[in-house]
């Protein structure tokens, strides 16, 4: 995999390392790639359009409405480009993009992009170590967004510390790597399911777990990155532009994960799918003050994963998830076997720093052999990406 023919967009912020850009500019096209930039008002303060327009041969873009076959700049910058790398990114455009503040082009395309986006920041050593600017950062990196650290050394403003743009080198290679990986599962349709299923026992109250949903989503997120036709079985709102599934109740998303498995090539249950369900369910909400006592007959669900692994084809795959709170790997182990499924994912649910609820997570993938390979605690969409990449681009073990 190359850069050839690939539409790199470069946004540029106000700062003295933009003029280093025009090196990355270089570098692209002269491995073949397409590029087109996109500059705040303030890097106009320190690179000229011309230049820039010279280097890349295309039209720089400033304006937020000026459009091109009636189509916004924003949407139709979007729908060209293969990867968005934002450098320098100033404390302020990281802190718009972070909380959604679309107030120039830039920030708008930022805003809009589904693709992968990389962040090269470039500031004084205060403003990368403000608190603030901080959790914008570690709140863009859970998003899925790829930051090249800056380094360390003379700043423009007189003092040393960390916050000079990172070499022009490092910058290229992260977005080689991404694009690279980018369209490993093209050609593949992944099933995922996410979320905790709902078995009601009246028409307002069900039996449920703590399950987000965000480590299902982080795998479909990655995997559609990645080129996949992706298919989200989910118990939660969400929007997509790939396909999604709401289901509520364990029969319900069996129904679905059993009508897209059958021409699927990946199934992977992250779905915390209840055990047992209501034996019946009230037509009427019942009322606390008809009785004392709430007895529940609870009857055992369909175990998805055994009977997608019964079913499954040659040349499908079928991955669980084995989230636990105490004897992680003897249950991880117990279960793969059980389940015949050709990997599993073991989570500790007993954490507080990792598991439902959290941006974090560190899991163990198994194979049917038993080798074990840890990931080390890190975002979910870091730790979706690179089990998929584990999986898929190299033996996971």
């Amino acid at each position: 995999m190359t850069v050839k023919d690939k539409n790199i967009l470069i946004g540029i912020t106000g700062g003295i390392a933009a003029y280093k850009i025009c090196e990355l500019i270089r570098m692209f096209k002269k491995n073949g790639a397409n590029v087109k930039t996109v500059v705040t008002k303030n890097a106009l303060e320190f690179v000229t359009p011309l230049t820039l327009q010279t280097l890349s041969q295309e039209a720089v873009y400033t304006e937020q409405f000026v459009t091109e076959d009636r189509k916004p700049e924003h949407i139709a910058l979007c729908d060209w480009a293969d990867i968005f790398v934002i450098a320098p990114a100033s404390a302020n455009t990281i802190g718009k993009i972070a909380n959604g503040i679309c107030d120039n082009l830039l920030t708008s395309l930022a805003c809009a992009y589904q693709k992968q986006i990389i962040f090269a920041p470039a500031m004084n050593t205060g403003m990368w170590n403000n608190k603030a600017v901080r959790q914008n950062i570690s709140f863009l990196k859970s998003t899925g967004a790829v930051f090249v650290e800056p380094e360390s050394g003379y700043l423009a403003c007189g003092t040393e510390g960390k916050g000079r743009l990172a070499d022009i080198n490092s910058i290229y290679e992260a977005a080689y790597n991404c694009i690279s990986n980018n369209e490993f599962l093209k050609g593949k349709k992944i099933v995922i399911t996410a979320g905790g299923t709902k078995e009601n026992f009246d028409p307002v109250r069900y039996i449920g777990n703590y399950s987000s949903g965000k480590m299902g989503t982080a795998l479909a997120d990655r995997a559609f990155e990645a080129g996949a036709d992706v298919c989200l079985i989910k118990t939660f709102p969400l929007e997509r532009s790939y396909s999604t599934i709401d289901v509520q109740s364990a029969a319900q998303m069996l129904d679905a994960v059993k009508q897209e498995f059958a021409d699927a090539d990946i199934l992977i249950m992250t779905a915390a799918v209840a055990d047992y369900r209501p034996e019946k369910t009230a037509d009427l909400k019942l009322k606390k003050d008809t009785t004392e006592e709430l007895v529940l007959k609870l009857v055992k669900n369909p175990d998805i994963l055994s009977e997608m692994c019964k079913i499954k084809k040659e040349g499908q795959t079928v991955i669980g998830f084995c989230a636990e709170s105490n004897n992680l790997l003897e249950y991880a182990k117990q279960k793969i076997q059980k389940k015949n499924c050709d990997y599993i994912i073991a989570n500790d649910i007993s954490r507080k720093d990792t598991g439902f609820s959290s941006d974090y997570n560190e899991v163990f993938i198994l194979d049917r052999d038993l080798n074990i390979k840890k990931l080390e605690k890190d975002t979910k969409n870091n730790i979706a990406k690179k089990i998929l990449e584990s999986i898929w681009q190299k033996p996971a073990i």
